[in-house]
């Protein structure tokens, strides 16, 4: 699925001379300004922006699109935050409403796969005061002790600057004593909106930008790879976007240390903000098409795929993505609960290679690091289908 030089060219007579030339300096490999990227938000038609997108994304991967075999572990939705998006947690004094799940329950989950060929645990939840630094230690240190290949992945900036005040470390020292009991990488949630005209309005009391990259590079400079993301299509403006990806941008020309960035769309079911409009498919597209276009130093950008629903995860394989996350599993509340597409977000490994040869493109098995476990491109999909070990 190559995209043509005489498509591109058709587009760029669609457009005019500073969207022409904005084009040509993404094509000739130049990096583009935070005016270039407003005015690519702003005036470009999604074709164009799309185009281009495919392009980059097909230089770099070509058809290749990974995923992962991974599960999810939320340790709980009871939450000392109010954050306006969110439909997921429920506040401390109110914590019957809410789970907690014990390390023993825990680890119940993590042993319900054993045998099975999953190479990655997430961990991530609310942020409950009696759930501290050492708790968390303690469960990392458990998991690595019963299953060492699992590559542990947890803990949000907002989640880990919380253990870190608690338990009155510094970053560095929070950071290194997590990596000793186990932890290898981190996922990027938290980030929201950069800018703090709207982290303001929507998550005021939690970590800000600063403290959510401190956390991130700390990470970095101990070996670790993290990724990042972004919360859009709500109340911020395309300049927020571009000042978020700015910020990230900077970061990973310092360290290297972002694996992937993925666009969150704001989805507004039971919440402070239900009275916001989700914005349309076409913006979701224009979102990851000009996130590609503008993080041109970060190797992978994922959508995920529970978020958006299936044929929609699809379509953003011709808007710059190349991965759609993994196989996860049907504990996965954070953004059912908001109202995604899928409400129990759950695909067999046939399932997902099967998604992505659908859409014309290359599944590639990953371990979280993008290292290539299993190239599925040249399997039929019905071999697939009928391997017991992949459904």
């Amino acid at each position: 699925m190559q995209t043509s030089t005489q498509g591109l060219e058709t587009l760029f007579e669609t457009v005019d001379e500073a969207l022409q030339s904005i084009g040509k300096k993404i094509l000739s490999g130049g990096r583009i300004t935070p005016e270039e990227g407003i005015a690519l938000f702003e005036r470009a038609p999604l074709p164009f922006v799309g185009a281009l997108a495919n392009h980059v994304r097909e230089t770099r991967h070509g058809d290749k699109t990974y995923f992962n075999r991974n599960f999810h572990i939320e340790p709980t939705n009871v939450c000392v935050f109010t954050c306006a998006f969110c439909s997921y947690s429920r506040l401390y004094a109110h914590r019957e409403e809410g789970w907690e799940l014990s390390i023993e329950q825990m680890m119940d989950i993590v042993r319900s796969y054993d045998g099975k060929p999953v190479t990655e645990v997430h961990i991530v939840g609310g942020v409950h005061p009696k759930m501290n630094l050492a708790y968390f230690a303690d469960l990392l240190r458990q998991i690595k002790a019963h299953r060492p290949d699992l590559h542990r992945k947890g803990f949000t900036a907002v989640e880990l600057d919380y253990m870190f005040r608690k338990a009155k470390v510094s970053v560095e020292e929070g950071m290194a004593l997590l990596k000793e009991a186990g932890l290898q990488s981190l996922p990027g949630g938290g980030a929201e909106i950069f800018h703090p005209d709207v982290r303001a309005k929507i998550c005021a009391d939690k970590v800000d930008a600063e403290g959510w990259l401190h956390i991130h590079e700390t990470a970095h400079r101990l070996g670790m790879h993290t990724n990042a993301t972004m919360l859009y299509g709500h109340i911020e403006t395309y300049a927020h976007r571009i000042d978020h990806m700015e910020r990230l941008r900077q970061l990973q020309d310092k360290t290297g240390g972002f694996n992937t960035f993925i666009p969150l769309k704001f989805r507004n079911k039971d919440n402070d903000m239900s009275d916001v409009a989700e914005v349309s498919v076409v913006e979701d597209m224009k979102m990851y098409a000009i996130a590609r276009l503008y993080l041109d130093n970060f190797p992978h950008l994922k959508a995920y795929w529970p978020m958006l629903g299936r044929q929609k995860a699809q379509l953003t394989l011709a808007f710059g993505v190349n991965d759609l996350d993994g196989t996860i599993d049907d504990s996965t509340k954070i953004y059912s609960m908001a109202g995604a597409e899928e409400q129990k977000p759950a695909m067999s490994t046939a399932e997902l290679v099967a998604l992505i040869k659908q859409a014309g493109r290359a599944p590639v098995e990953r371990d979280t690091v993008y290292n290539t476990i299993h190239d599925y491109s040249g399997v039929e999909l019905d071999t697939l289908l009928a391997d017991p070990t992949l459904n």
